[in-house]
């Protein structure tokens, strides 16, 4: 197999118009390869600058979670430090996480925050939401998002070899006319809710009007988290 390390957005939509599959830190898709053949030619977007970007309002989708840090909102920290091992850390990456994973740990962060996704084609660049993302299972380049008031994420205990955990992520946002709203994303099982709510009235109206969405729709257990969950969220400074 030949590994296509492209150093431009240009070189590597022509690595992808010549068949190139492109791979992360291929944590997900080397015991495939190892059982069903390697593909020709792959290409990884570790040397495109564009993926590789840590910054204010943006991740790129190449960057190896162990190096995401405070430069991004703290639900987004938090969501890389607890996927899998040190080790899984040091080489999965956030576009493999979020499109190749059928965990995708980072999705409910990604999620409260309001993410767009940069998606990376042979013959254009574009932008597009999260659910079209993940639907078409396009190349992600880097995501983009407007910074929270204040975030946080949780991921509660699960049994070795049982289900995958449930997953909270919440962040709150003050929207263009000053108000607050709070968005919300729950990974229970392999599948993950999202709603949002006005948060101006207070903690008890927004985890009243939260359990008229979506979210509200989830079992005991899950729902009890991420009530527990808003309740100390907004209780920190600087929320509500």
């Amino acid at each position: 197999m030949l590994l296509r390390l492209p150093e431009s957005v240009s070189e590597a939509q022509r690595c992808i118009a010549e068949g190139a599959v492109p791979v992360g830190g291929a944590t997900l898709v080397w015991a495939g390869w190892q059982r069903d053949g390697f593909p020709e030619q792959a290409m990884s977007l570790r040397n495109v600058p564009e993926a590789n970007v840590i910054g204010h309002g943006t991740l790129g989708a190449a960057v190896v979670l162990n190096r995401i840090d405070d430069r991004v909102p703290e639900v987004l920290q938090q969501a890389a430090a607890n996927v899998g091992t040190g080790a899984v850390r040091r080489t999965a990456t956030v576009g493999g996480n979020i499109v190749g994973s059928t965990l995708r740990c980072l999705l409910p962060a990604a999620l409260v925050l309001g993410a767009r996704a940069t998606v990376l084609e042979h013959d254009r660049v574009f932008e597009t939401d999260l659910a079209e993302l993940l639907a078409k299972q396009h190349l992600l380049l880097s995501l983009h998002w407007r910074d929270p008031v204040t975030s946080s994420y949780r991921k509660l205990a699960a049994e070795a070899g049982g289900p995958p955990p449930i997953v909270v992520a919440a962040a709150l946002h003050s929207d263009t006319d000053g108000a607050d709203r709070l968005h919300v994303a729950v990974r229970d099982g392999y599948d993950v809710l999202s709603d949002s709510v006005p948060c101006d009235a207070g903690t008890d109206e927004a985890i009243a009007t939260l359990r008229d969405t979506t979210i509200g729709t989830l079992h005991a257990m899950a729902w009890e988290a991420v009530r527990r969950h808003i309740g100390e969220l907004l209780a920190r400074p600087g929320g509500r």
